[in-house]
């Protein structure tokens, strides 16, 4: 999970505390961390830290039947949905994708070297597909923020359940909301998980089919652009709107961006389960092929 270059940081016994037995630990710790090429930068106070290399060279330098062994090459380290883990270590890419990200926050807006390796098919160029998101979000949210007044939301925990290059997630960061986001890419879309990290940004893959990992009640806002009609070939749009319903507290509200023609099935969904719901046109008119839903839960009383 560590980009080259990167640092880790391990609090524990063994770093300030000279029993024996510790001191056992920290021997083999340092002896893992070397075989791992890990650098040991220093030791303070509880903590110790680590350097991630930032290329191949040390791994390839490795003497012979050095454990654990590097990854075969046939291996997609980017293939992240349900693979068994291996005791091996994962090369790094020739080019310097993923090691080399502009600063913080440049890197927001900056389209990542990763970018080049997303395998999709477009006639337009990467770059100008991961500006044109970004642009098309901070328009986007600017509109909420003026006719729905989005400044005066409780907003803190998000989720965008589709969430492409991290635009939406972006455009709320420029826009100086006091909220974290968390990006869901489909299973069924794109790997842009690289893009969505080297932007500085969190994220997950995820089934839509399945249930999300997470507590219920756990967010205030979950936003789904385009979801349900890429989603409704394989998965039961009742089901996916029901865990919406199980990971949103009572108070948080849903913003369901997506085709008029599935509109009317997921406002009576929506009214079962006991949303207050309002179809909104988007910026394009009455006459555009898509509407916002705009829906609150409320705490239900017996």
């Amino acid at each position: 999970m560590l980009r080259g270059g990167g640092y880790f940081v391990w609090a524990a016994q063994p770093v300030y505390k000279h029993e024996e037995a510790l001191e056992e630990q920290w021997e083999e710790m340092l002896d893992l961390t070397t075989r791992l090429c890990w650098n040991f930068l220093k030791k303070d106070g509880y903590i110790a830290v680590w350097q991630k290399p930032s290329n191949n060279s040390c791994y390839l330098n490795r003497e012979e039947g050095t454990k654990p062994p590097l990854c075969d090459p046939r291996d997609d380290p980017d293939n992240v949905w349900y693979v068994n883990l291996k005791a091996c270590i994962s090369r790094l890419p020739e080019n310097g994708y993923g090691t080399n990200v502009t600063e913080w926050p440049a890197r927001l807006q900056t389209p990542p070297d990763r970018l080049q390796s997303i395998k999709f098919d477009a006639f337009t160029s990467r770059a100008e597909l991961f500006k044109a998101e970004s642009k098309y979000w901070n328009e986007i949210i600017g509109q909420y923020v003026d006719t729905l007044r989005w400044k005066e939301m409780r907003m803190r925990n998000v989720m965008d359940m589709r969430a492409g290059f991290g635009g939406f997630a972006a455009a709320l960061i420029s826009r100086k909301f006091d909220c974290w986001v968390m990006n869901v890419v489909p299973v069924s879309s794109t790997n842009t998980l690289p893009v969505i990290y080297d932007r500085g940004l969190m994220g997950v893959m995820h089934d839509w089919c399945e249930a999300f990992d997470t507590y219920p009640r756990t967010y205030d806002f979950l936003h789904a652009a385009n979801l349900l009609s890429a989603e409704r070939k394989r998965c039961n749009m009742s089901s996916i709107m029901l865990e919406m319903d199980r990971i949103l507290r009572p108070g948080g509200q849903v913003y369901i961006r997506d085709s008029i023609a599935i509109m009317d099935e997921i406002q009576d969904i929506a009214k079962a389960m006991g949303w207050q719901v309002t179809l909104r046109d988007t910026s394009e008119g009455p006459h555009a092929s898509y509407r916002v839903l705009v829906c609150d839960k409320h705490l239900l009383h017996a």
